[in-house]
């Protein structure tokens, strides 16, 4: 057995790609890398796909124009060695299967059932960042969405693209786009955009189509949006602001909005994203990267409310996909980057590919963060906060803060199903704290004030 483990562990160090020992003592991490030089950037592992007896993977730079070199197409086969199979330089983190044409899409590129790939000719200068289904003809179109905010549809068989528009100017984007995630679900298109670099700013976040108009949903940055075809076809979407991660439902045609907390302060800048998603891993089970934080995520919609979210784990590591391949949890990365020399201690743009067990999740950092639904926010007299996450932390506390007199009434909701139980009557002049039992717990709390005023309520969860 040991000889065996130590053929195995050499042959995935003679691999192209490099291959180190993972914590668990079995399992490998598979490293890419870029470049390093004349021009140093980035090495992100933008998407992840299993399809054709491989698990594929696109690397990223960061910027549109040729600012790095030695990306591409891997192509990691069953015993986890890996190739570069095909070099492009640019920013792709899409990834989708369409099945009535058999293919994969994956960066700029489209995959048959053989492992046989294409290279999208026409949207080589592009930084694709999702790839959704048409809603007029899904049998030979699909919605290609660039980081730009470019919105094309492409033929699946002559794999040419059309330009339907470019949503920065449709949205009236007034800064930088940074369009991320996108989904179709419920009769309509729906995209996130992180263009989000200091507090304060306002832009068109998550936007939905319906094949004819659009509809901006939220002036605050999105960064995915996922579902499944069945089950409710739920569609989830997440942004941040400056109080707290947040977190929508389409339910049967009408969106619900909640909020998280954020693990973290180092996600709080369209940059520092890259890219937090939504992602099956195990059968019919979601799992959801969001600022620091991995939760589960229950894809139904149980008495057409959302009560299945649980926080597993904190972490630092930039995750931009992830997927189970050959019963592995795969996480992509970002590892370590020069990104045009900014960080002058990293020579070479590298990142790693993380295999485990989905199980392993809970062996990382233990769940904590901070967050709520106010965050110097003006608020009406009698007008409930968004419902903020309560489960799965063991010690809570909340800090309440009016410029006015006024008494916050906290509700719990245990059920999950939106009834909503008083909890508290707090007395805020000023400022004032409250601490929870120690094991209180419910799915969902929210916040009523008795006066309009400009309140600050935050949770802290440790």
């Amino acid at each position: 057995m040991k000889s065996n483990r130590k053929q195995f562990l050499s042959g995935l160090l003679a691999a192209p790609l490099a291959v180190a020992q993972s914590q668990t003592g079995n399992l490998p991490n598979v490293g890419v890398k870029a470049d390093s030089g004349p021009v140093r950037s980035e090495c992100g592992v933008g998407a992840l796909l299993p399809w054709a007896d491989s698990l594929w993977a696109v690397t990223y730079n960061s910027h549109k124009q040729r600012t790095g070199s030695g990306l591409g197409l891997y192509r990691i086969g069953e015993d986890l060695k890996g190739e570069l199979v095909h070099v492009h330089d640019g920013t792709h983190a899409n990834r989708f299967v369409h099945k009535q044409s058999n293919q994969a899409f994956i960066g700029p590129y489209a995959i048959d059932t053989r492992g046989k790939w294409r290279f999208i000719e026409d949207l080589k200068d592009v930084r694709l960042t999702a790839t959704m289904r048409h809603l007029k003809d899904p049998a030979n179109l699909i919605y290609m969405l660039g980081m730009e905010g470019e919105f094309y549809e492409l033929d699946v068989n002559t794999l040419k693209a059309r330009l339907i528009e470019n949503l920065t100017k449709t949205l009236a984007l007034p800064r930088v786009p940074h369009f991320k995630g996108g989904y179709t679900g419920q009769d309509r298109v729906v995209v996130a955009n992180n263009g989000y670099y200091a507090f304060g700013e306002e832009n068109p976040g998550l936007a939905e189509f319906d094949g004819s108009k659009w509809r901006v949903l939220s002036n605050k940055p999105h960064i995915e949006c996922m579902g499944r075809e069945n089950m409710g076809n739920v569609v989830f979407a997440t942004g941040w602001d400056e109080s707290s991660v947040l977190f929508s439902a389409l339910v049967k045609g009408k969106w619900q909005k909640y909020r998280l907390p954020k693990g973290g302060h180092v996600h709080n800048q369209a940059w520092q994203t890259e890219w937090m998603r939504i992602r099956e891993v195990e059968t019919e089970h979601f799992l959801m990267d969001m600022h620091g934080l991995m939760y589960e995520l229950q894809p139904i919609a149980f008495e057409d409310a959302i009560w299945g979210v649980k926080p597993i784990c904190n972490h630092l590591r930039v995750i931009p996909d992830f997927t189970g391949f050959r019963g592995l949890l795969a996480l992509g990365g970002n590892t370590t980057s020069p990104n045009q020399d900014n960080n002058l201690y990293v020579g070479q743009p590298q990142a790693g590919i993380w295999f485990g067990k989905t199980d392993d999740l809970w062996q990382w950092g233990k769940p904590s963060g901070w967050g709520g639904p106010w965050r110097r926010t003006p608020i009406k007299a009698g007008q409930p906060s968004d419902p903020f996450l309560m489960t799965g932390f063991q010690n809570k506390m909340v800090h309440l803060k009016a410029d006015k007199p006024a008494t916050f009434k906290i509700e719990i909701d245990f059920l999950g199903n939106g009834s909503w139980e008083p909890y508290e009557n707090i007395a805020v002049n000023g400022y004032n704290k409250h601490i929870f039992p120690t094991g209180f717990t419910a799915h969902w709390v929210r916040i009523t004030s008795n006066t309009t005023c400009i309140a600050s309520a935050e949770f802290m969860y440790t």
